[in-house]
């Protein structure tokens, strides 16, 4: 999810656990409902600091994002550490006392709680258990932005606003939240199981089955198998009857919507992990079990050839991937494309991304970091694909 989602999410959590009424000035240092709130707010923003990551280095970003700041065995002691901020610096206009950071602690963790909830619920993977493993962990019930989610939480806190003294608008807001997230997993099955479907109608082998949340609706999805050579993959919607035709006035949510088809009029793609070319497979499963290139084999889900070309030497040449989770029709562009090249069969690769203006160089001097075999397994071991390209 977004940052400002998960914001709003902690503030409306905030909204529930603030005391039903403030006190008077006079009386003892308490927390009023704008302190709950504000603290819910700001400790539901606080595990994307991880942004800071990227000044150390883009790879650096990659491995540690939804990492520590994530961890629900470390959300005790960052409730802890932000209970004790909050204490001193929301302090209510004419009170000398601050507040026990106790106040604070309750909201801090679940705030806290419902950030990791918020990024469990998408696929792209959150590392709950760190520092102890570096295994993602997605439900992948939510595509990362959702705008049905968001609006509910902003109609929630709309009506806390309204009716100051009710925390029943919170309560039903989170109850829908947790009903939309439902409607998200049927659809979850409902594409899985259509992909399940598929496969055994064309006499595909199954080595993992999955499905990708995409914009704009619950039942908008790419369904995949793989077989352990091919991905086969269809975007599809599971409650449509007819195509979602298009006119040049129609909403973007709509436009988001039109690729995804009915399951009976899916169009089913399939392509090589490695690409078809004999010569250029061979660089690519070079590339692909290079330690060099473990991050993103710890990284990937449904990672397939993006191009590759091989060199005038035996051994030498470039290939780089991109994962089917972020393959999203309609969008010019896909995130998270990286390769190796080399001159040589005994040169050392070099790491490159993809970007939408071509190939940029990333320098990283802590590359090899995710080489150990033990932790790109961690990485591999609750994927079938992954385990099985591997």
């Amino acid at each position: 999810m977004d940052t400002l989602t998960h914001a709003l999410s902690g503030a409306l959590v905030g909204r529930l656990l603030a005391p039903s009424a403030s006190p008077s000035v006079l009386s003892p240092p308490r927390v009023r409902t704008w302190q709950v709130v504000a603290a819910g707010f700001l400790a539901a923003a606080f595990p994307d600091m991880d942004f800071v990551l990227g000044y150390i280095s883009e790879l650096t970003y990659l491995r540690g994002h939804r990492g520590l700041t994530h961890s629900i065995l470390l959300l005790p002691l960052w409730g802890l550490l932000l209970a004790w901020l909050f204490s001193r610096l929301l302090r209510p206009p004419g009170v000398a006392a601050r507040p026990d950071w106790k106040a604070f602690y309750a909201v801090s963790c679940a705030a806290l709680a419902i950030h990791i909830a918020g990024d469990l619920i998408t696929q792209f993977g959150t590392m709950i258990l760190a520092p102890l493993s570096d295994r993602r962990f997605g439900i992948g019930t939510t595509f990362i932005i959702d705008l049905v989610f968001t609006g509910l939480i902003v109609a929630g806190l709309i009506a806390s606003a309204c009716w100051r003294r009710s925390k029943l608008p919170a309560a039903v807001s989170l109850v829908l939240l947790a009903g939309w997230v439902g409607v998200g997993w049927i659809g979850r099955g409902e594409a899985v199981e259509a992909a399940r479907a598929y496969a055994a109608r064309q006499g595909i082998p199954v080595v993992a089955v999955d499905a990708a949340p995409r914009p704009a609706s619950p039942f908008n999805w790419t369904a995949i198998v793989f077989d352990g050579e091919r991905y086969h993959y269809a975007h599809i919607n599971t409650r449509r009857s007819e195509p979602l035709p298009l006119t040049g006035d129609d909403n973007f949510i709509r436009r988001f919507s039109a690729p995804y088809l009915p399951v009976a009029m899916a169009q089913w793609e399939n392509t090589p992990m490695f690409g078809g070319d004999p010569a250029t497979a061979a660089v690519a499963r070079a590339v692909w079990d290079s330690p060099q290139f473990a991050f993103y084999r710890w990284f990937a889900m449904f990672p397939v050839l993006d191009q590759a070309s091989a060199g005038s030497q035996p051994g030498s040449g470039c290939a780089g991937f991109r994962d089917l989770r972020f393959d999203t029709p309609g969008r010019a562009s896909f995130g998270f494309r990286y390769g190796l090249c080399r001159e040589a069969a005994d040169a050392p690769w070099r790491l490159y991304a993809e970007a939408e203006n071509g190939r940029r160089w990333v320098d990283d001097a802590n590359l090899a970091v995710g080489a150990d075999p033990g932790a790109a397994q961690a990485g591999t071991a609750g994927h079938p694909a992954r385990a099985a390209a591997r």
